[in-house]
């Protein structure tokens, strides 16, 4: 029996938000941020689909927040139901239930929230992006495994640096580590890029980290990017940092080679100049889901797309050791986390000797019995 050809469209949303510019000039955003991705990720559906007679067509489009409704109607509106979504969670939940009156799925690629996998999970909502959890999870057993048990937790005072620094003494509490101390360093609002950035933090670091409870590493809840950066040579009292600095996790770096991850870099730097980012990687890896439930399950429609890449058939290869797959209670894709110094991927997590009932990957995040989503049931 030959499979129908299919016309598969779907689009990238992007919510550009007003932000400060990050602290080195390496991390600026490029233009094409996520939508880079979404063309290698058309580039190697329709490898597959041309020997199927299927075509991919993905739509690209940025906007500022105040015109994000606006946007989703119009994507809506052209027929598209597969949207890959980059966005913060307000504006993640509001678009997602939006896209679910017209029967549209959704991939978040951006939001780390874990009330999105928790009691705000919504049926329509797949998630690419691992969730606050996971990063903290991964960075835990890596700090375990090397007996690491005592933590200076150290945190920004910005909203998302005090839920990062929640999913940390969570997963300290879950690995069996143990917070020494437990500090605050709050953002007042100086300059991160001026000539006197690094000398105000020079001064002020120091002093903040000194009198700490003996500790083996120091675990940096910084997610707004205010000071994590510089805490390994600005320390009181030196010691290894993970986190938001010194080793970060991560889904996805341009110099990851490992598991074949070589030619899946040459290709998106032969196509885009530049060097991969995680939101690339997070909208590629939503395209090939669904060019995969298209392969394998021979439909385009967003339901048939997310029976199939909840069901116990689906499965990816993603250039990080071993398979990918979906979790059928809250919508959140397992996957390693790689551990990042910002050149070299140092270790990837799960790690070694962590075990699970079903899968090593349910070690990081929120498990079957943790989670209260009921969208999925």
């Amino acid at each position: 029996m030959t499979a129908a050809a299919l016309d598969v469209k779907a689009a990238v949303l992007r919510i550009d938000y007003p932000s400060l510019l990050p602290i080195s000039r390496y991390d600026l955003k490029p233009d094409d941020l996520g939508f880079a991705g979404a063309a290698l990720g058309d580039e190697d559906n329709g490898t597959t689909g041309g020997f199927l007679g299927h075509t991919y067509e993905t739509i690209t489009m940025a906007v500022p927040p105040e015109e994000a409704d606006a946007a989703m109607d119009r994507i809506l509106a052209g027929g598209v139901r597969l949207i890959v979504l980059l966005a913060k969670a307000p504006d993640m939940l509001r678009l997602t239930d939006k896209a679910a009156e017209s029967g549209a799925l959704v991939f978040n690629v951006s939001a780390p929230d874990v009330d999105l996998r928790d009691a705000n999970c919504r049926g329509n909502l797949l998630h690419i992006a691992p969730s606050r959890a996971m990063k903290a999870d991964a960075v835990a057993q890596f700090a375990v495994w090397k007996k690491w048990g005592d933590w200076f937790l150290l945190a920004g005072s910005n909203p998302e640096d005090v839920q990062l620094a929640d999913a940390y003494r969570r997963a300290a509490n879950k690995f069996g580590a143990k917070i020494a101390e437990d500090r605050t360093f709050a953002d007042t609002g100086g300059s991160r890029r001026t000539d006197s950035g690094h000398v105000l933090v020079q001064r002020q670091l120091p002093l903040d980290t000194q009198d700490v409870q003996d500790h083996d590493v120091v675990i940096a809840a910084d997610e707004t990017d205010y000071f994590a950066r510089y805490l390994s040579y600005h320390l009181w009292t030196p010691r290894p940092v993970m986190g938001s600095g010194g080793l970060r996790p991560t889904t996805f770096h341009g110099a990851h080679e490992a598991w074949g991850a070589t030619q899946f870099q040459t290709r998106f730097e032969d196509l885009t100049g530049r060097y991969v980012r995680p939101e690339d990687y997070n909208t590629w890896l939503a395209l090939r889901v669904i060019g995969e439930a298209v392969t394998r399950a021979s439909t385009a429609e967003p339901e048939g797309v997310r029976d199939y890449a909840l069901s116990d058939e689906f499965e990816l290869a993603a250039f990080k050791g071993q398979k990918v797959t979906f979790r059928d209670w809250n919508g959140q894709l397992r996957q390693p986390i790689l551990l990042y110094d910002g050149s070299i991927t140092v270790s990837v997590s799960p790690q070694e000797g962590f075990l699970h009932q079903v899968s090593p990957l349910d070690t990081m995040g929120l498990d079957r019995a943790e989670s209260s989503c009921r969208a999925f049931e």
